[in-house]
């Protein structure tokens, strides 16, 4: 793939910057792009030396140009977190919409294949566990969430029907919850959520009783399902995640057992709206389509991640 080139959008993010990562490792050029509205620079700081990276401060819901040829775009631009979509619904909205937009327009017009992040949001508060790729989901488009997840369900909509109507090169990825270095602290998704509050002494905040269940995906694991469907042949959703399910009380148990915080302990609160009870992939898909299946345990991938969060929160 040497010299290939390739748009990462919202590249300063936490997926996005481990994608720049893995894709100049394998030999491509890259066009880095990121409103910087939820990315930080600092995720791809180190790449700004090399001559195969270059990086656009650029919104994608405006219009989008690259100069020169571009055979891959990666449309991983969207604010992800409950905290960051319900403070700026608008710009989620419009990123899932007129942003995939200009993007699949910009791979009409360079003949590029187009990876689109999707997510397991789509399937809302499902009543299919685990999910397959085929559940249509249960979502409330009104609710809070549905700025996201509507977003989201848009964003194959329109993906699809560039694929039929234009013949365009597409892929979908279900990305299910996905964790590691580079996750913003104050994101408030439950895992840096967890840290934050086990390695400051604080309670960490169940919602609800704690029996909801979630499935953690190490980043390593995800980046290199993702680079395995954007090189196949393969046009429709496939899940990517970990289906190794656990509930929010069996987890914060075991961040506050690696944490050792004495003083940390467990509060519970109210559960959000539309709040998901179950969360596990069916990844049959990916294992028969991509030959892929995770590769790294929680237990090493939430060492790998205490580590980076002890650090940062020590620099805070």
């Amino acid at each position: 793939m040497s010299g290939q080139k390739i748009l990462i959008t919202g590249a300063a993010g936490f997926i996005g910057s481990h994608l720049c990562d893995r894709f100049i490792k394998e030999g491509f050029q890259v066009i880095a792009m990121d409103n910087l509205l939820t990315g930080n620079l600092q995720n791809i700081q180190h790449l700004f030396k090399l001559k195969e990276f270059e990086f656009y401060h650029h919104d994608v819901s405006r219009f989008v140009h690259v100069p020169g040829s571009l055979d891959y775009i990666l449309h991983f631009a969207s604010p992800a977190s409950p905290i960051d979509y319900l403070k700026m619904p608008i710009q989620t909205l419009k990123v899932g919409s007129l942003g995939t937009h200009n993007l699949l327009g910009l791979a009409k017009e360079k003949k590029a294949r187009i990876l689109i992040a999707s997510t397991s949001e789509v399937y809302g508060d499902p009543l299919e566990h685990p999910q397959t790729e085929n559940y249509w989901g249960n979502v409330n488009p009104i609710g809070p969430r549905g700025v996201y997840d509507e977003a989201k369900r848009f964003q194959e909509a329109i993906t699809m029907a560039y694929h039929r109507y234009h013949g365009l090169e597409t892929r979908m990825v279900r990305i299910f919850n996905t964790y590691g270095p580079r996750m913003r602290v104050d994101d408030g998704r439950v895992l840096p959520a967890f840290f934050k509050q086990a390695i400051r002494g604080e309670e960490l905040s169940i919602f609800g009783d704690g029996s909801q269940t979630r499935s953690f995906c190490y980043v390593e694991d995800l980046v290199e399902g993702i680079y395995r469907l954007l090189l196949s042949d393969y046009v429709y959703p496939v899940n990517l995640g970990n289906p190794q399910e656990i509930t929010i009380r069996e987890f914060a148990e075991e961040i506050l057992k690696l944490v050792n915080n004495p003083v940390a302990r467990i509060g519970y609160h109210p559960l959000p709206v539309d709040d998901p009870k179950q969360r596990r992939p069916d990844i049959s898909l990916a294992k028969r389509v991509l030959n892929w299946e995770p590769r790294v345990n929680r237990q090493e991938g939430l060492n790998l991640t205490y580590q980076y969060f002890k650090h940062i929160l020590s620099e805070s």
